[in-house]
This record gives C-alpha cells, structure tokens and sequence, in this order.
C-alpha cells in the first residue's frame, strides 16, 4: 500500500463516549454521519487504503463508513489492524460477533503481535501512523491512547482531521 494514498482512524471507546453504547443516541448518529463524510472526503483527495484498529466504539464505527465507501467507490481497501490475538477476548459476546463480522469483511488483517501485552495497542497504533499520509480522529481532549496516536501523528507530519464529540 502507498503511504500518500493510506488513511488510518484513531477514536475512543465507548465508556469515553457521552452516549457509552447507547448507538441509537442523536449525537452518535450525528458523529457516525460526520465519519462517512469524512471518510468519502479523504476519498476525494486521493486516499484508497484505509487502517482501522477494531477497538469498540469509534473504530467500528469508522470501519463500518469505510466499507459503506467500500459498496459505492472502486479501489477502495480496508485493512484491520489488531494489536494481539487476545483483542475480543473479554468483549461482550455481541461485541465480539460485531467484531469477528467486521474483521471478515476487511480486505487485509495485520496482527501486530500474538499476545497481549502492554504496549501492543500502542505497538498497533504506531503501525497506523507509519504508514499512513491521513489520519482522521475521534477525540475530545482527554488523556488517553487516542492523544498519544494523535501527537504521534502530528510528529509525523500526517494530514489529520480531528472530529471533536463536543459538536456532536
């Protein structure tokens, strides 16, 4: 995959988000509404492969925009990120399902590492940003993995959109 032409996703989890799980809440509609957009636009300019990290919450939300993009847009691929084999073990059995169908319909699945450990996620997101010239973000200010892959981006120098919760 051509760096130039990659987007990768950072966001948060549901227990950082206002609505939690709650999916049929307005803001989150609002908020999964504004990543197609976002993601159709990062179309526009140029982006083709896109990283997704399958956390629950803003990555799958993000993940299911990009294969929505994926239905309308030719060239488009999606590769799954997973920081270890362990990722899902502890989910919901309704988030691991979510999870298991959306890693099935990726294009490409990169495991960055068997077995859990502390540093995997960060290990994963490091992997993203390295590889990608675009990074769009779900981030509200807090402390946290989703600033740490935010500043690393910028460091970087990636083009990065940053969708602030605050709006949704």
């Amino acid at each position: 995959m051509e760096i130039q032409r990659t987007c990768s996703f950072t966001g948060h989890r549901p227990e950082k988000l206002p609505w939690r799980n709650n999916e049929d809440d307005p803001r989150c509609l609002e908020l999964k509404a504004r990543l197609a957009q976002e993601v159709e636009k990062a179309y526009e300019k140029g982006m083709r492969h896109f990283m997704c990290g399958m956390a629950r919450g803003a990555d799958f939300y993000f993940c299911e925009a990009v294969l929505a993009l994926r239905e309308n847009r030719p060239g488009v691929t999606l590769e799954a990120v997973i920081p270890c084999e362990e990722q899902a073990a502890r989910w919901s059995e309704r988030d691991r399902e979510r999870y298991f169908t959306l890693v099935e319909r990726c294009d490409y699945e990169t495991m960055v590492q068997r077995h859990f450990d502390k540093g995997c996620m960060l290990r994963r997101n490091r992997y993203m940003v390295d590889r990608s010239a675009m990074m769009i973000a779900v981030y509200d200010g807090m402390l946290g993995g989703t600033m740490y892959t935010l500043t690393y981006a910028m460091k970087k120098g990636l083009e990065i959109v940053t969708l602030d919760l605050g709006e949704a």
